[in-house]
């Protein structure tokens, strides 16, 4: 079964960060250049926040939000969730859901190697589970049945 570490090394994008000084304007820069919906925040090169989409539609109302003005440190959540690189697209999919997240950091032996979506996760599920219907389809196919014969030592 796969497991965060494939997905992370499938995925055709590195983690992309940005220094925690930086305005959101920047950050959305990046993300737009980038197309990606989450960020994670740096402060002298380790990640201590993460901010998104769904944060800029909550900080746009606001009293007096800025996005040229505003420091992504004072806006980033720093509640850091990770999960670890050896759990299954099973697991996965139980914390996206679970804790009603959009982004997961991997981590592995105390670093960070990944930064993963729920569309990530719920690609490499359909992947999985049409890997697996293939599976039982060949274990069940009619050539299967065409050449069963019932000798009466069945039980």
């Amino acid at each position: 079964m796969k497991t965060a570490l494939d997905i992370v090394n499938n995925k055709d994008k590195d983690i992309i960060t940005i220094p925690e000084d930086s305005t959101i304007y920047d950050a959305l820069k990046v993300m737009v250049k980038n197309h990606i919906g989450a960020i994670l925040v740096t402060r002298d090169e380790k990640i201590v926040g993460v901010w998104s989409e769904r944060d800029l539609t909550e900080d746009t109302l606001k009293e007096g939000f800025d996005p040229r003005k505003a420091i992504m440190k004072d806006y980033m959540t720093t509640n850091l969730v990770s999960a670890s690189f050896d759990d299954s697209i099973y697991s996965l999919l139980d914390k996206f859901l679970g804790r009603r997240l959009r982004h997961l950091l991997i981590e592995k032996e105390g670093e960070y190697i990944g930064f993963l979506s729920t569309g990530d996760v719920i690609k490499a599920n359909l992947w999985e589970k049409t890997r697996e219907l293939k599976e039982l389809n060949a274990i069940v196919s009619w050539e299967y049945y065409e050449n069963w014969r019932w000798t009466g030592k069945e039980k």
